[in-house]
């Protein structure tokens, strides 16, 4: 049986690649097991400054979860939060992540792609968060990721109605941050990507940081602490030094 997770490392980037094309990438057991060993293995990398996510086939970045598992699940299940942790796990990566997405991204499979910093969409994509059809709710972080990024009024109506919308329409609204012909989208991640892994990836690491903790609610004194610690990090950095002194020697340069 082919591996239901594809990981490749190509320069500085890492790439997860959902291999379950044959029911349209839908996530199951095995999947969420692949994916908390391959995020755990890459979090232990210093070499690698960007992850990113899609979806083997086109058709699909995820379809959502697998429904033949899913209708078996019963009230323990829910308390196990199995999608939940793992869409947890990757929303904590320490490097900026980007979804890559052509075609369906639904269900859990759009709260995949909500996990990540970054959503660039082929114009063939379909996103949304149809639970509610099903006699469930998006409870693996769909609920709070989605209004933060599109609004209160916009996640109602999507959660709610369990609506399903197109690329022009997840652009609009702020579902995805790019989108292109689906044969661009690997172009569009690694332009998206390039002035970031351009930029000083200790400092990327610890404003990634800071912003997660301003997301989930950090007080203001928690996040001004924060500041002060990894500032005082950055200020030690090599990286720091070496890349101040090219820009002094540069300036000097200049007639």
């Amino acid at each position: 049986m082919a591996d239901v997770l594809l990981v490749e490392v190509a320069g500085r980037v890492a790439t997860l690649t959902l291999n379950r094309p044959e029911v349209r990438n839908a996530i199951n057991l095995a999947l969420v097991d692949a994916l908390h060993a391959a995020l755990g293995a890459l979090e232990a990398r210093d070499d690698v400054d960007a992850l990113v996510v899609r979806g083997a086939g086109g058709k699909a970045f995820a379809s959502g979860a697998d429904i033949a598992e899913l209708r078996d699940r019963r009230r323990a299940d829910a308390y196990e939060a199995i999608n939940g942790r793992v869409f947890a796990r990757l929303e904590k990566f320490p490097r900026p992540t980007v979804a890559a997405i052509t075609g369906f991204a639904l269900g859990g499979g759009c709260e995949l792609a909500l996990a990540c910093d970054f959503r660039v969409a082929g114009t063939s994509s379909r996103l949304g968060q149809p639970e509610v059809g099903l006699g469930i709710m998006a409870a693996a972080g769909g609920t709070r990721r989605l209004p933060a990024l599109v609004g209160l009024a916009h996640a109602r109506r999507l959660l709610f109605s369990g609506a399903v919308v197109d690329a022009t329409e997840a652009l609009r609204i702020g579902l995805v941050d790019r989108v292109v012909p689906d044969e661009q989208v690997g172009a569009a991640v690694a332009d998206l990507l390039a002035p970031i892994l351009a930029a000083a990836p200790e400092a990327v690491k610890q404003t990634k940081a800071a912003l997660r903790m301003w997301c989930h609610g950090a007080t203001e004194e928690q996040l001004a602490n924060f500041d002060r610690e990894a500032q005082a990090v950055l200020f030690e950095h090599p990286d720091k030094f070496a890349r101040m002194d090219a820009f002094l020697a540069k300036r000097r340069a200049k007639p």
